[in-house]
């Protein structure tokens, strides 16, 4: 039987690739994919901590539907401010974008 602990320790490693990648990559793209993995890392702990402590209630799963659908909405989001930006500036590197600077 695996146990709450396993669940939360992959949702840990995920977290940390999540943000390593956040922190430390340069490409938009490689930036949406890390946010991705952090919110899987979060969808994770939802179903295990819904699992293990209210096995017969589904509010666990309702949380990562949710999560998802925003997950969704932030990748479509994203995607389309990169194509702009790639469109405007023919550059996906975070540190070349200076757009807010007066």
């Amino acid at each position: 039987m695996i146990h709450l602990y396993s669940y939360l320790i992959v949702g840990a490693i995920l977290l940390a690739i999540g943000l390593y990648g956040v922190m430390a990559r340069r490409n938009i793209l490689s930036i949406l994919i890390s946010i991705e993995f952090i919110f899987n890392a979060a969808n994770i702990n939802f179903v295990a901590f819904n699992r293990f402590l209210y096995p017969d209630q589904v509010w666990g799963q309702g949380f990562a539907l949710f999560v998802m659908a925003i997950a969704a909405a932030e990748a479509v989001v994203g995607l389309a401010l990169v194509s702009v930006i790639y469109r405007n500036f023919k550059s996906v590197l975070a540190e070349n974008l200076n757009i807010l600077k007066g």
